[in-house]
């Protein structure tokens, strides 16, 4: 029996395996500290870890470095580095308690990432190839951290799902900055969408 059962996502056994391993460890810790909203946790499969693999589809074919900002439980970033092993992921993530619990996925799971115990604006990092945050904070606070990523590599991918707002969080952003934009639809909900964001720049007067 496989873990991941969506017919739209196609992951190797191991990979199934690996997510499998993951979730039985989110299980466990959730018992202990918060780490995802507990009326997700009946619904992991699709709410958490199908939500994270549908990203997949977006990542640029050729990318290496992923960021992936304020990850908590490791949604998307950890998942994505399971499924994508060639991908070389960081995760930023300021919560002590959650970076433990993602040192001990990688670790159980036999993935390699980095584990960034900052908040954001404290990070000193190159620029990546992607970027990705989920749940985190609206466009716009988003696209002003990765601001002086995207000046530093003006080929930057910003992947950001988000729900029904999406729309209105695009609008209220293009006050503040210029770029290039896809709204694609979500594999889990009709009411959430992944925002794909390219050539950010700050907005001149």
């Amino acid at each position: 029996m496989t873990f991941i059962s969506h017919t739209a996502i196609n992951v190797s056994r191991e990979t199934d395996s690996q997510l499998a391993q993951y979730d039985a460890l989110l299980h466990k810790w959730q018992k202990a500290i918060n780490i995802v909203s507990p009326s997700t946790l009946k619904d992991s499969e699709q709410r958490h870890f199908i939500d994270s693999l549908q990203i997949l589809s977006h990542i640029p074919e050729g990318t290496k470095t992923l960021y992936d900002l304020g990850s908590g439980g490791g949604f998307p970033g950890m998942v994505l580095a399971i499924a994508a092993p060639q991908i070389d992921v960081t995760l930023v993530e300021s919560d002590r308690k959650k970076c433990s619990f993602l040192a001990t996925v990688s670790r159980e799971t036999g993935i390699k990432t980095q584990i960034e115990n900052k908040r954001i604006e404290e990070t000193n990092l190159p620029a990546p190839d992607v970027i990705t945050a989920r749940a985190l904070a609206d466009l716009d606070t988003l696209l002003g951290w990765c601001l002086h990523w995207a000046h530093e590599n003006p080929a930057l991918t910003l992947l950001f799902p988000k729900g029904r707002t999406a729309e209105d969080e695009i609008a209220a952003a293009l006050k503040n900055y210029d770029f290039s934009y896809e709204v694609q639809p979500s594999i889990v909900s009709e009411e959430s969408y992944v925002i794909i964001v390219h050539k950010l720049q700050k907005r001149t007067a």
